[in-house]
């Protein structure tokens, strides 16, 4: 396993190159210039605004800004910030706290949701019950992230006053944006425990289960789950990377500081090293997140083996 580790990181470093390469290109086919953009509340002259990009190295040709940024990726060294002049990976860092913690507990709502609602739907299968939480799951999938976020905040901070509608704090103010990340990953994490476990419920060991007069719940919670979540454990990985792109648009409707807003602010103001950063972090996650779900498989399924 450990080899099988070892090989998956070493196989991440071509993938995180290309993230970055294709990062680079794109920044620099956006229109407008960052030294221009920096100058422009002071209105800073031709002159000034040249004097900048030489500053910052904007004024090399494409292919040598390409090495060096490819030589400090090397040394783990992200650049500084054009805006703020600090280090990326001091900018980031304060920002990562606030979206992992969003981010975790938008999973833990979509996970106990989920399971809880994908298990029931399945034991109650046939009935009204079912079909209630399916056609739940579908309208938890249909409504995009903003309408839910401003119906949410219409409801439980302006009609209610249960909760504050935005910034951050304490728990409460967690409550809000984590339940509307979560219901949005909860639907799909619902309709897949849903038919992966009638999947399972189908098969021959089951049945064999049934004839031997086990209990329902018995087959149920210890026979089928651990099989049913297979591909669950894909989702589940997946769904936590959608979680980090959602923060974008909540982190902005309910003014949290984090990792979505930042990025948002990095590519209106053309930071190139600051946008290039942040990729590269999401993208690292997406590769561990990944690396997660293929030991959890070994675990769930003995079959499976890694060398």
């Amino acid at each position: 396993m450990l080899r099988y580790i070892g090989r998956r990181l070493l196989g991440a470093i071509p993938v995180l190159w290309g993230v970055a390469t294709l990062v680079f290109v794109i920044m620099r086919l956006l229109p407008g210039d960052p030294a221009a953009l920096m100058l422009s509340e002071s209105g800073g002259s031709a002159q000034a605004i040249a004097e900048l990009r030489n500053e910052l190295g904007l004024d090399e040709s494409v292919l040598i800004q390409y090495g060096r940024y490819l030589a400090r990726l090397a040394q783990a060294d992200l650049g500084t910030s054009l805006f703020t002049q600090r280090p990326v990976i001091t900018t980031i860092a304060e920002q990562l706290p606030s979206t992992i913690e969003l981010a975790i507990a938008a999973m833990l709502v979509a996970v106990i949701l989920g399971n809880a609602l994908g298990i029931l739907a399945a034991a109650k299968q046939g009935t009204w019950l079912e079909g209630s939480i399916m056609t739940g799951a579908v309208v938890g999938i249909s409504i995009p992230i903003f309408w839910s976020a401003t119906l949410l905040i219409w409801l439980f901070a302006l009609v209610l006053g249960w909760l504050p509608a935005t910034g951050q704090g304490g728990f409460r103010y967690l409550i809000l944006p984590a339940l509307v990340l979560g219901f949005a990953s909860a639907g799909a994490i619902t309709r897949l425990v849903r038919a992966s476990l009638l999947e399972v419920l189908d098969q021959d060991f089951v049945r064999t289960a049934r004839a031997k007069g086990l209990a329902s719940r018995t087959i149920l919670f210890r026979h089928a789950l651990k099989r049913a979540f297979i591909p669950v454990t894909s989702m589940i990985g997946l769904q936590f990377g959608f979680l980090l792109g959602g923060t974008v648009v909540i982190e902005t409707i309910f003014s949290r500081p984090g990792i979505g807003r930042l990025m948002v602010n990095a590519i209106l103001w053309k930071d190139l090293p600051l946008v290039q950063g942040v990729v590269l972090l999401v993208a690292l996650v997406y590769t561990l997140v990944n690396l997660a779900t293929d030991v959890v498989y070994a675990y769930l399924d003995p079959r499976i083996r890694y060398g």
